[in-house]
């Protein structure tokens, strides 16, 4: 008689397989039944830029020579209180400007943009219909001025002597020269500055400097714009703007010479780092973003919307 296994019946592995499978999904739709997805708004929040941060800052004069290049001035015997500066404030030494010649480069400064402008053309006639930052300031409830030295009289915008009106750049908006009053009033004399130091509120938050050719260095020797910055920027600094609030003095130039645009940058004033150096990449759109950072201004194109925020300088 043929006996009969005792054995365990093993099922063709076919059906093994299968099993496994129905077994594993079942337990994956479990899980995903009983834990909800997260929404997709449970991202993570992104966090604010550098740039969106405001520096606090109550006034902010700017000081613009011309066409020295960096070698030309950190260092030089023919600028000791420029370098004096360097010494006790703040320097960013990697810093250029945008442009040759010089008109662009005041332009790109006060609208983050050279608005196609490419050279030293008159203003008369040649004016753009563009933003700029003395509309931001203005709509900001703040106030600015342009002084001038060596201009005839208020919102002149022609050249005459020693003053250059290519290194006016509010004569060149629009909406400031085709407003007499306007340009009138903020495009002034540089021998008016030293009244309107005579308090914080006088003092416009936004002042923009120019010294004539002479003082400038364009036409003068750099030891003749070490001497006119070393008997005028004193009288900033002791000024009630800058002794009674949280303001910065910023000196810098508009161009190098033509085959180097690496110019020197200095910050001055209680609020920024002693004897402090830079050496990141920075430019004029990054001043001029840092000018609105300092009262949460919008930028004015993607230019210095893209540009640092240069706080590293600040306190």
């Amino acid at each position: 008689m043929r006996r009969e296994s005792r054995g365990i019946l093993r099922p063709p592995l076919a059906i093994v397989v299968v099993g496994v499978l129905t077994l594993v999904l079942a337990m994956t739709v479990a899980s995903c039944q009983s834990t909800p997805a997260a929404p997709a708004s449970a991202s993570p929040a992104p966090q604010p830029s550098e740039s969106t941060h405001s520096l606090h800052l109550d006034h902010v004069f700017v000081i613009l020579e011309e066409n020295k290049s960096y070698s030309q001035i950190v260092g030089s015997s023919a600028a000791p209180y420029i370098n004096d500066l360097i010494k006790h404030y703040a320097l960013s030494s990697d810093y250029f400007a945008l442009f040759h010649p010089s008109l662009p480069n005041y332009i790109a400064l006060t609208s983050g943009s050279n608005d196609g402008i490419t050279d030293d053309r008159g203003a008369v006639g040649n004016e753009v219909a563009v933003t700029n930052i003395a509309d931001r300031v203005e709509a900001a409830g703040k106030t600015w001025k342009e002084y001038a030295e060596s201009i005839p009289s208020p919102g002149y915008a022609q050249d005459s002597g020693e003053y250059a009106v290519r290194h006016d750049p509010f004569l060149y908006y629009k909406d400031i020269a085709g407003n007499v009053q306007r340009a009138r009033s903020h495009v002034v004399p540089f021998t008016q500055l030293a009244s309107d130091l005579v308090s914080a509120s006088t003092t416009p938050d936004f002042a923009f400097i120019t010294p004539n050719l002479l003082n400038d260095m364009h036409d003068g020797p750099v030891s003749a714009g070490d001497k006119w910055l070393a008997r005028e920027v004193p009288l900033i600094l002791q000024s009630k703007a800058f002794t009674t609030t949280r303001s910065v003095l910023v000196v810098t130039w508009d161009e190098g010479t033509l085959f180097d645009n690496h110019i020197a940058t200095i910050f001055v004033g209680s609020s920024v780092k002693a004897g402090y150096r830079s050496d990141i990449r920075y430019d004029h759109y990054a001043l001029l973003h840092t000018i609105e950072a300092a009262w949460g201004l919008a930028p004015l194109t993607k230019n210095d919307a893209g540009a640092p925020v240069m706080r590293e300088f600040f306190n």
